[in-house]
């Protein structure tokens, strides 16, 4: 083979294997999980990465949804985030940062496990 020859052959085949990894990136799209697997939680003091599914996965701790999400009744609705009714400025006496105190830290000191100091969970 000459040159040209093989150089028009390395433009076909990346043209190629362009083509086939556009449709089968089309075709079988990546699919969300129905429950989050880790949540970034942004906050002034650092902002915490919390693993979802190592606390409510099987394989995990297997606690259920109403455990955190207090208010939340199930059903097909999804659990709100606890920054929407636990909001910094409203008028709740339980602020967002004061629900994840008590209820994470809480929880961390009750069974010891986890993170309990400041700098476990703000690390980021």
């Amino acid at each position: 083979m000459n040159v040209k020859r093989e150089k028009i052959f390395a433009f076909l085949l990346a043209a190629l294997l362009l083509v086939v990894g556009v449709v089968c990136y089309a075709v079988f799209p990546v699919t969300s999980p129905e429950e989050p697997v880790r949540i970034m939680l942004k906050n002034s003091a650092g902002d915490v990465l919390f693993s979802h599914k190592e606390h409510a996965g099987e394989d995990g701790y297997g606690l259920s949804c109403e455990d955190c999400h207090h208010m939340w009744e199930g059903g097909d609705s999804k659990p709100e985030a606890c920054g929407n009714c636990h909001e910094p400025d409203s008028e709740d006496p339980v602020k967002r940062s004061d629900a994840f105190h008590l209820q994470c830290k809480g929880c961390h000191e009750e069974y010891g496990a986890g993170a309990v100091n400041c700098s476990e969970c703000h690390v980021l």
